[in-house]
């Protein structure tokens, strides 16, 4: 039985064609032919424009803003590639949106990770090759691979090379700004050869967060707070405030997933957050780069980690 073509093929929708491209461009290929876009009653319209019969597929599409158009793109994407007869096909998502509904919060609450999950085994992805999920768990929900991929390696190599970490600086320290993002800040420490700080907070209600407690010494250092994903940006603001109350001398921050919805710009223009490092998994438009903000290429990692899946290779060398 042929488990896939032998011809590698990249497709993508709409939610981010520019890391799509440099994803492309690293393996020396280009896009497929492909038209994303809607009819006039809003129903999204997909045609793929050349034979993929056999081949290998890699839809590349992130599910972030507007979640569901862009979700539905990936999802018709490949169930027309299926249908095309393509030989496997790879949903490639650098940005699992609804990973943050992984479980029940509350009664009657809906997991709607796991649904999306379903679509897109329902759709007929063969695999799923993603970064920094927001609950690993998610893997689990999932009866096909799935590659997690890190974003963390790509963001402290940057913060090494920024502050010399090499020579154990005793006057830098990595924040977490929640429990929930301790494992996380623990590597980016250790990796950097740093101490760790972790901020206490408590959340009375979605999207508003309430500084609590800060656990360990931060006054006179220069600290790089680190999650996984910034959304409205009141935990990594709020963060900032209390490290900067707390003596904190300079302030960083970094995260793999810059959502940035809602009052999010309008709260980090106004932060004490002097640099915002973010990779490219969720399009920025331009109306949102601050002058703070850097963004960092995950085009070398998903690449890397596209051949190895077409070239049946192992991931864990992607790192080295």
């Amino acid at each position: 039985m042929i488990t896939h073509g032998n011809e590698i093929k990249l497709f993508a929708g709409n939610s981010n064609r520019p890391l799509a491209e440099a994803i492309a461009r690293k393996l020396n290929t280009t896009l497929g032919e492909i038209e994303v876009g809607k009819f006039s009653d809003g129903e999204t319209s997909i045609h793929i424009g050349e034979t993929v019969r056999g081949r290998d597929l890699f839809i590349i599409q992130s599910t972030s803003y507007p979640v569901n158009d862009n979700l539905m793109e990936l999802l018709i994407m490949i169930d027309a590639a299926k249908r095309a007869s393509a030989g496997r096909v790879t949903a490639v998502v650098p940005y699992f949106g609804y990973a943050r509904q992984d479980r029940k919060a509350r009664s009657r609450d809906p997991i709607t990770a796991k649904l999306v999950a379903d679509l897109l085994m329902s759709a007929g992805a063969d695999r799923v090759l993603t970064m920094d999920l927001h609950a690993a768990q998610i893997q689990g929900f999932f009866n096909i691979p799935v590659d997690n991929l890190l974003g963390g390696p790509t963001l402290y190599n940057y913060f090494a090379n920024k502050f010399n970490t090499e020579k154990c600086d005793e006057d830098f320290i990595v924040v977490s700004p929640d429990i929930g993002s301790v494992n996380r800040a623990r590597k980016v420490a250790e990796r950097l050869n740093c101490q760790m700080a972790i901020i206490d907070k408590r959340r009375p209600r979605a999207n508003v967060m309430e500084v609590m407690n800060i656990i360990g010494n931060v006054e006179g250092k220069k600290c790089l707070l680190v999650d996984d994903m910034i959304d409205t940006a009141g935990t990594i603001v709020q963060g900032a405030q209390a490290l900067v109350e707390k003596g904190a001398k300079e302030i960083y921050a970094c995260c793999t997933h810059a959502v940035l919805s809602g009052p999010a710009i309008e709260r980090l223009k106004n932060s004490p957050i002097l640099e915002l490092v973010m990779l490219d998994t969720v399009h920025l438009p331009e109306e949102k780069r601050l002058p703070n903000i850097k963004i960092l290429s995950t085009a070398d990692i998903f690449a890397a980690a596209i051949e190895n899946v077409y070239l049946d290779k192992p991931m864990s060398k992607i790192y080295d």
